[in-house]
Parts: structure tokens; C-alpha cells; sequence
């Protein structure tokens, strides 16, 4: 039996535009494996006994005053360079922004703030909403420049309210040991 249909070109395995053929689009579902496992790690790494509860490093690494803070600062940029990388909007970016925000004022109190960052897990959030974001198709499709533009300049508006806010505890603290 002879088939009707003719057999697929077989290319070589090089770069399609090099080689003269448009780029494959590439459909994206989901976040990277890369920042999925980190918000496992940082959030839900194991389940408590005797409850349904996941604790992840985060809480745990927090208790150690900068390490704590500068791992979970990378995660963040990991967690938000996949958001800016699948084009998600500006206005998901802020909500994503809001979350570390509320991590941050969390943090601030010692070893509550711990406890209260285990319960909040923005990590979590913010690649849940990630996820659902691509999962429903909601990305920009204006010009890369444009987007980037205002991506970037929407993490740096972000990140000066949280280096101002750190600055404010920081005041407060040397305010209220009396070195100020």
C-alpha cells in the first residue's frame, strides 16, 4: 500500500534563519522547569507532618539576615525574567511586584516575618500567576524595544521601593537602638 502523502524534508539540525527558513514559533504553556523547580524549592520543598502544609528553604534561609534576603532576591529576578521573557503585561508584572512587596514588609520582623513568609509564599504566587497568564494567552505583542522598555522600567520602579523601604527599616532600627 502506497501512501498519497510525500515523505517530510528531513533538515539538518541548524539554525533556521541561517538557513534561510523562518524561525519556529514556539508555543509556550507553562513556566521554565528552572524557575518551577526554584519555587518548589523556596515554597514547597516538604510537607510538614501530621499536616497538608509545604514549607520550602526560604523561611529557613530568611533566619540567616543577608544570605536569606540576597537568595530570595535572585529567585525573585529569576521568577520575574520569566514573566518579562514570556511578555507577560506590565500591569501582571506590577501585581508580581506587589507580592515581593508584601514579602519584604513581612521579612522586616524578625523571626515573625520568618514564619509569616512561610504562610505568604510569593515565589509561588507570582509563578502560579505567571503560568496562568501564558496558559490564557495574555501576552504583549508589541515591539520588543517597547515592552522592554517598560518591563524594565517597571521591575526598577519596584526595586526602589523596596531599597527605599529597606532604607526606612534600616533608619528605624538604628532610631531605636540609639545610634541615631
Amino acid at each position: 500500500m502506497t501512501s498519497s502523502r510525500p515523505d517530510p524534508v528531513r533538515y539538518p539540525v541548524t539554525d533556521p534563519v541561517a538557513a534561510g527558513r523562518p524561525a519556529p514559533e514556539v508555543v509556550r504553556t507553562a513556566s521554565s522547569p528552572v524557575t518551577s523547580g526554584l519555587a518548589r524549592v523556596m515554597d514547597d520543598l516538604v510537607r510538614i507532618p501530621g499536616t497538608r502544609y509545604r514549607m520550602g528553604l526560604d523561611p529557613v534561609i530568611g533566619l540567616v539576615p543577608v544570605v536569606g534576603d540576597a537568595l530570595g532576591t535572585v529567585v525573585a529576578a529569576a521568577v520575574l525574567a520569566e514573566a518579562i521573557r514570556n511578555r507577560v503585561p506590565v500591569h501582571i508584572l506590577f501585581r508580581m511586584g506587589w507580592n515581593y512587596l508584601v514579602d519584604a514588609v513581612l521579612g522586616v520582623i524578625p523571626f515573625v516575618g520568618d514564619v509569616a513568609d512561610a504562610a505568604h509564599k510569593a515565589t509561588s504566587k507570582n509563578l502560579r500567576l505567571v503560568d496562568r497568564t501564558i496558559a490564557e494567552g495574555r501576552r504583549v505583542d508589541t515591539d520588543a524595544r517597547g515592552y522592554l522598555l517598560r518591563a524594565v522600567g517597571a521591575v526598577g520602579l519596584m526595586l526602589l521601593v523596596l531599597i527605599g523601604m529597606a532604607g526606612l527599616a534600616l533608619w528605624g532600627l538604628l532610631r531605636v537602638i540609639g545610634l541615631l
